[in-house]
């Protein structure tokens, strides 16, 4: 990371053609070793009762005690019941960590870095979402190097020793983080986001379990599933991508495709969302290889100034992204589109393209996604793009380099109606129509799933259902208890 912030600084100094060229030399070089980089890949629990069968193999893995790292949400809900049962049945102590929000800041880290001290685990267990998941990372990263600042510890392999153990129970289908390198946290003091990467990261071994997202209201359901898009869209475009990633990549777009909707409006249909957590998988294992693009460097600059859920971001800034790279890539969206099953390989390559960039936008609307950030300011807009520049530029294998001014016009498109009206002369214009405005809740905080908005569905959808109520929680401790009936 430090050798790609030299060399783009180096970089500013030549005109932005050049620049973009020595750039895109970098990258492609980059990418050749990423290839051949070993990256663990955890032992994969898939289907209803995974998270049952996980607590119960943690159980001979010998460990003292287990720290599980959640929000206050999933414990209200019993979403930890099966895993804590499998744990007290076969002798595992374990504490709890329970207050995670969405974007975990700084100061929540070092809350759970001191949780993990004075109840002397030597692993960890996340329940819930990226946030979640990534907290228990840095979590377990942080204690293993007690000398560095979490600040430090952002980049490329920071810590010097090897972290504890994690393991992973998603409980959104959208991060794929229960798969992944990277940690991202929250920096508030300076507004922005702390990536870390680290082989030593991937989780050990994760519970796939469609019964803990069958409680998942929509709209977070459409936003964490926009974000196991953009990851496989985005690793399928980058420069790093291989056989291997595009495989998996293809995977999870196919998947989405197919079953997103339909976990959309029929919350508590166990198939469809047992999909819908493969295709985040897939889609993870895809991008912690090939790496991300412009949606994320772009999103990640909105949920540091505006706290905007990272999912919702992506989601937003995708489609003007893909049109962005269109020109460069046109015979692999026209391959996203056959998987998306908008057409066939005997289709007019632009044909196919267009279509799927039809379609990004229909699904969009289809999930209530709006096509605006509410949040957004003109006055922002060349502070952010500078940040977003900096980020895909000095770390993302983008397929085609954007200028300052491309890049505040693509956000500039985004700005809500009233200020998009009082933005300079010279802006470019949103889209007339905006989709209702998706207010997710935090990340990872599953409820009982309320009736979705009416949404244009496809022909096959069916009515939305309603989760049963989760069962009532056990009394949570931090040592040692008796299974609860």
């Amino acid at each position: 990371m430090n050798l790609f912030a030299t060399l783009n600084q180096t970089l500013d100094l030549i005109p932005e053609g050049a620049r973009a060229a020595g750039l895109g030399a970098l990258m492609k070089g980059a990418g050749k070793v990423t290839r051949y980089l070993p990256i663990p890949q955890p032992t994969l629990l898939v289907g209803p009762g995974s998270s049952r069968r996980l607590g119960q193999a943690l159980t001979a893995f010998g460990h003292q005690k287990l720290l599980i790292v959640t929000d206050a949400m999933i414990v209200k809900l019993g979403l930890l019941k099966s895993l804590t049962d499998a744990l007290d049945a076969g002798g595992t102590a374990w504490a709890l960590f329970d207050e995670i929000t969405p974007d975990a800041p700084i100061p929540l880290i070092e809350r759970g870095l001191a949780r993990f001290q004075e109840e002397a685990c030597d692993a960890l267990v996340a329940v819930g979402g990226g946030s979640a998941m990534d907290a228990a990372k840095v979590i377990a990263v942080a204690s293993a190097n007690p000398l560095k600042p979490l600040r430090s510890l952002a980049g490329y392999f920071k810590g010097l020793n090897h972290p504890p153990p994690v393991y992973a129970v998603p409980t959104t289908a959208g991060t794929g983080s229960e798969v992944t390198v990277a940690a991202v946290i929250a920096d508030p003091q300076r507004r922005s986001k702390l990536v870390i990467v680290d082989t030593r990261l991937v989780p050990k071994m994760a519970a796939l379990d469609p019964e803990l997202m069958a409680g998942l209201p929509p709209a977070i359901t459409a936003a964490t599933g926009m974000d196991a898009l953009t990851h496989a869209v985005e690793s399928f475009l980058g420069h790093w991508a291989s056989p291997g990633t595009d495989g998996l990549a293809l995977a999870a777009v196919g998947l989405i495709f197919d079953n997103l909707r339909s976990a959309y409006l029929e919350g508590s249909n166990l198939e469809v969302r047992e999909r819908m957590s493969l295709a985040s998988t897939y889609a993870g294992m895809a991008f912690t290889r090939a790496n991300v693009g412009y949606v994320h460097a772009i999103a990640h600059q909105f949920g540091g100034r505006y706290h905007t859920p990272h999912g919702l971001a992506n989601a937003i800034v995708l489609p003007q992204v893909l049109r962005f790279l269109a020109p460069a890539v046109m015979p692999r969206l026209a391959a996203l589109a056959v998987r998306a099953r908008l057409g066939t390989v005997k289709d007019n390559e632009q044909v196919l393209a267009q279509r799927f960039l039809d379609a990004v936008d229909a699904l969009n609307r289809d999930l209530g996604i709006p096509t605006h950030l509410a949040a957004l300011r003109e006055k922002d807009i060349p502070a952010l793009a500078e940040a977003a520049l900096h980020e895909a530029h000095t770390g993302y294998p983008v397929p085609r380099y954007m200028t300052r001014a491309e890049c505040e016009s693509l956000i500039r498109r985004l700005l809500p109606p009233k200020e998009e009206a009082a933005a300079p002369a010279g802006g470019l214009a949103a889209p007339a129509a905006t989709s209702p405005a998706a207010t997710p809740a935090p990340e990872g905080q599953p409820k009982a799933a309320r009736a979705p908005r009416k949404a244009p569905a496809p022909p096959t959808a069916q009515t939305a259902q309603t989760a049963p109520t989760p069962r009532a929680p056990r009394k949570s401790s931090s040592r040692k208890t008796p299974t609860a009936e």
